[in-house]
């Protein structure tokens, strides 16, 4: 685990249009509920398959969106293995997501916004980085990285207002209503009990 932030070099333009095409994949996973994070794989310039985050919606935990964009491409091309493929997410991997990869063979992988939390690609850890493992990926960072960073805080931070207000307004339906002060309850003196 390494303090010092991921920098990354200047992005070249093919990485930043298919940076875009990940991201486009991300805002499709905010449309149906789910966190902001889209893939794209990518072999020889042409997009090959994609994917956004389907966990919530499929009840599926281990359908983030490159795991999705693996699955596509290993049924498109007839193989698992991938060793022409780069991926590019808007996120970086997390432990699943990084084995998947490696296993697939992939000739690189492009991510956008470290995961402070959970990102194994120098962020927690940096699992592309152990020499113990019988394939290595080339891994590259901060491709569009504020871009994905906003997505993901306007995301969560839309999702805590509409948290608030839902507790609003139960709080509000449990209370009853105040009996206003200062008012005089008047009765009519004409009026009869039954």
């Amino acid at each position: 685990m390494t303090d010092e932030p991921l920098s990354a070099p200047t992005p070249s333009a093919a990485d930043e249009y298919a940076m875009r095409l990940a991201l486009d994949q991300a805002q499709n996973a905010w449309l149906v509920g789910e966190v902001p994070v889209g893939a794209v794989i990518m072999r020889a310039g042409q997009v090959i398959a994609t994917g956004y985050n389907r966990p919530i919606t499929t009840q599926d935990p281990t359908a983030h969106a490159e795991i999705v964009a693996l699955r596509h491409a290993a049924t498109l091309l007839g193989n698992y293995r991938l060793p022409e493929c780069e991926l590019f997410v808007t996120l970086e991997p997390c432990a699943m997501c990084a084995m998947a990869m490696m296993h697939a063979r992939l000739k690189r992988v492009v991510f956008a916004a470290p995961d402070p939390k959970t990102g194994v690609a120098g962020s927690v850890l940096d699992l592309f980085a152990h020499k113990q493992l019988n394939h290595h990926t080339c891994i590259a960072g901060g491709v569009l990285a504020e871009a994905s960073a906003a997505l993901l805080r306007e995301f969560f931070a839309e999702r805590r207002d509409a948290a608030r207000k839902r507790r609003d307004a139960l709080r509000a339906a449990a209370e009853p209503e105040p009996i206003p002060t200062g008012e005089v309850l008047h009765l009519d003196p004409d009026t009869t009990n039954p």
